[in-house]
């Protein structure tokens, strides 16, 4: 499967259905209300629906009507955002890390949700104790399931790891295949259908949680540096008075339905520095993000 803009703003670790922010600085939005743009996960009106909460608390903070906007996709709030139709908007980190090479913007604040309670996850690979596999070494020649070719945590960081490490993840493997999900991962390796998986941290957890997995047959073979949680980002542009108030705005946000990740602890302070990390894992994998289109 070929890396696209696309195909990687699809499959970015940021849920569908998880605001998009904006204010819209067009000629068809006042200067005074704050447009909030969605991409739907289902039906549109729901969204907005379900999107009240976090509207009503935005609106209260910075004293003007916030209005929601349904969007069609990540790689057209990027587009919306470089041509300034947009100010805020939630992404991807890799959507993120992409939307900066063709758009002046620049991350500012990200979420974390009470069931991770943390602002950040990390990608595993996972073996079962009773493989022999301790090491990342002794995982030549063996079976192994990575997740989706533009999974973040479940191919690319682990396959750079991998390639960090002097292992090559095309060659060194016995077989490969695409499980095509992280509880799928979870399941093969428990079952004993392969020698090794790549995972991430939080979704072992939960397969854990749900009986599909036993802490206890596991063994973590490598793990990676955290990977940051999904970034809301303004244009550079912007007045910094106006950031002020934005970044303001949503640090007071808290305790609210967030997406299908559960309720939400609140947001935390950013920079575009967090998102170095995927820039590194793209280079390893020599991805031109810029070219993704």
């Amino acid at each position: 499967m070929k890396l696209t803009r696309r195909s990687l703003l699809a499959c970015a670790p940021a849920v569908l259905g998880a605001p998009l922010i904006g204010l819209g600085t067009g000629a068809a939005h006042a200067a005074d209300v704050l447009t909030v743009g969605l991409i739907p996960s289902e039906d549109s009106r729901a969204m907005i629906a379900n999107s009240q909460a976090m509207m009503d608390m935005l609106s209260k903070s910075l004293g003007m009507p916030v209005k929601p906007f349904v969007a069609a996709d990540y790689n057209g709030v990027i587009e919306a955002l470089r041509s300034k139709r947009l100010d805020v908007a939630y992404l991807g980190p890799f959507s993120y890390v992409m939307g900066t090479t063709v758009a002046p913007i620049e991350a500012f604040a990200v979420a974390e949700t009470k069931k991770a309670g943390r602002s950040y996850y990390h990608s595993l690979i996972v073996a079962r104790k009773d493989s022999g596999i301790q090491k990342v070494s002794d995982l030549k020649g063996k079976t192994f399931a990575f997740v989706d070719p533009t999974s973040t945590s479940g191919h690319l960081f682990p396959k750079a790891g991998l390639m960090k490490a002097g292992f090559d993840p095309d060659k060194d493997f016995g077989r490969v295949i695409f499980s095509g999900s992280h509880d799928s991962n979870a399941v093969a390796v428990q079952n004993k259908k392969v020698d090794a998986v790549a995972i991430a941290d939080r979704i072992l957890d939960a397969a854990i949680a749900k009986g599909l997995a036993n802490r206890d047959d596991l063994v973590v073979v490598w793990k990676s540096d955290p990977i940051p949680e999904s970034p809301t980002v303004w244009r550079k542009d912007l007045d910094p008075a106006l950031k002020k108030r934005v970044q303001a705005a949503f640090l007071e946000v808290k305790d609210i339905p967030w997406s299908d990740q559960g309720m939400l602890n609140g947001f935390h302070p950013t920079n575009d520095k967090a998102y170095d990390v995927i820039r590194e894992t793209a280079s390893i994998l020599h991805l031109d993000l810029k070219a993704m289109k």
